[in-house]
């Protein structure tokens, strides 16, 4: 694909959280015009997990879909193929897309989400691209870590809906704006694929694709010095990126570039155990402070317990404890049925009995 193939269309958008997740938003209701615009047929390969109500060839083959791509309406039509349509697939004709915005998937959560969906089998159906030039395989578009769990729980298929867009920019905007929402894109997966994007050609310089993807070109410079850092120094922040923005990951890639991975593994360790700031790494990058010295936080008490809390082997936040009389409750990527029944429960637990 050439440079100017996969830039093309891009959309500027402010680099703010909340402007990026009204524009996820935005973008998932079009997606959802990908696959509700059809009427039903024949399953394709593999079961179908809806009833699908059948249609002569004729009327199939006659259907015209707005912008439809000729490549996905032959194959629709081989397949049978209703838009929007559940359809188990085998788990083996399933493949990363080389265009997925994630890098890094976490083992524990990975094994978390295969034992759950061991118990309550998969209630999501992942979003997945035909590979035309290779019939009966397919890239996945969203749901990279779905598929991940089925296999450590030894599942062989798959509920998916086939969708209608090319690998490339398209694809990688997809799993990107989903990715925002959910809160699960992080600065570490954006620092290895925009490298590899640079690498590749794909854009020909950070200025080109900071102004593709809509952001300052300063997030993009920061995401490239976090990028020259080792994979296994970043797997350790991966694990906690409540922890470590790009702010800090910037620092700890500034003292890596100084002192070198094993110097930069023992300040991530003391980042977490003594709750740094990020001034404080800042200090410590700079050598006013050393690293082994014990640094405390002006004005801020450390808590003596914290629960990490996850939903659906997902991490949304943390409970820590504050001495004999307080406590601190953070949650984020809720969504808002969920937030609405978590603050009833508080207050049902803080009303006077």
């Amino acid at each position: 694909m050439k440079p100017s193939q996969f830039a093309k269309g891009f959309q500027a958008r402010p680099d703010t959280t909340s402007s990026e997740k009204r524009t996820a938003l935005d973008r998932l209701n079009a997606i959802d015009g990908l696959v509700k615009d059809a009427p039903a047929r024949a399953e394709p390969t593999g079961r179908s997990s809806q009833p699908a109500e059948q249609t002569s060839a004729p009327e199939s083959d006659a259907l015209d879909l707005p912008n439809e791509s000729a490549e996905y309406r032959a194959w629709r039509i081989e397949h049978g193929y209703r838009p929007g349509q559940v359809i188990e697939l085998p788990l083996k004709t399933i493949k990363a897309s080389p265009f997925n915005p994630r890098h890094f998937y976490l083992k524990s959560s990975i094994a978390e989400l295969a034992v759950n969906l061991a118990k309550q089998g998969q209630q999501q159906a992942i979003h997945v691209i035909p590979d035309y030039e290779n019939p009966g395989t397919y890239f996945v578009s969203d749901g990279g870590r779905r598929v991940r769990a089925l296999k450590e729980a030894n599942n062989e298929t798959v509920k998916a809906i086939v969708i209608d867009l090319p690998i490339g920019l398209q694809s990688y905007k997809l799993g990107y704006d989903l990715n925002v929402q959910r809160d699960s894109q992080t600065v570490f997966d954006n620092a290895v694929v925009w490298k590899r994007f640079l690498e590749e050609r794909h854009f020909q310089s950070q200025k080109e694709l900071a102004e593709h993807l809509g952001l300052d070109e300063s997030t993009v410079a920061v995401a490239m010095s976090i990028a020259k850092l080792p994979e296994t120094v970043m797997q350790e922040m991966v694990a906690r990126t409540d922890r470590f923005g790009s702010n800090m990951a910037y620092q700890v890639g500034r003292y890596h570039s100084a002192r070198g991975a094993d110097a930069t593994l023992r300040l991530i360790n003391k980042i977490v155990s003594d709750d740094l700031s990020t001034r404080q790494v800042a200090d410590i990058v700079k050598g006013r402070v050393s690293a082994q010295e014990s640094v405390k936080p002006v004005g801020r008490q450390r808590y003596a317990q914290r629960l990490d809390i996850k939903i659906e082997g997902v991490s949304v936040g943390d409970l820590k404890s504050y001495g004999d009389d307080r406590i601190e409750l953070r949650l984020k990527g809720l969504s808002r049925d969920k937030r609405d029944d978590i603050l009833r429960q508080i207050e049902k637990m803080l009303l006077p009995k």
